[in-house]
């Protein structure tokens, strides 16, 4: 059996290596209280967007992995303003940790993670979506950015 590391397990290993490695090497803290705390309003951020896009995906009953091609195709809620609200909601929270923990070394992995992204997951996605939507998602891809 072929076990496939998804966005998650990316964004849950990048998350606590940053927090492991804020406080092993408490390197340059560059947001002082109280800016920190705005970080705590990107991790709602982040939150919220994945919750509303997972239940679309849900209520759609389409899937979320990477590797698999959707049955429906979706431009409603958060994808109205971003192609990939999952990865900008995960993307949000790693950047929220970041702000709120303060350190240089925590900015590190929200910048990882958008690289891991662009590289091993996005292109796929975006060739699955075509391959199945044509140009329904041609024109979507050019009215909706990737990220913001």
């Amino acid at each position: 059996m072929n076990k496939k590391i998804f966005p998650p397990t990316y964004f849950f290993i990048l998350l606590m290596l940053s927090v492991i490695l804020h406080f092993v090497f408490p390197i340059m803290k560059i947001i002082p209280s109280p800016y920190n705390y705005l970080g705590i309003l990107l991790v709602l951020f982040g939150i919220i967007i994945n919750l509303w896009a997972d239940r679309i995906f849900k209520t759609e009953k389409t899937t979320v992995k990477p590797d698999e091609s959707p049955d429906v195709f979706i431009f409603s809620g958060p994808f109205k303003f971003t192609r990939n609200p999952m990865y900008l909601g995960m993307f949000s929270i790693l950047l929220g940790v970041a702000v709120f923990l303060g350190s240089l070394i925590t900015f590190i992995f929200p910048v990882l993670f958008i690289v891991l992204m662009n590289l091993l997951f996005i292109p796929v996605e975006e060739k699955n979506l075509q391959k199945k939507f044509g140009k329904k998602y041609i024109d979507y891809k050019k009215k909706v950015r990737r990220w913001i």
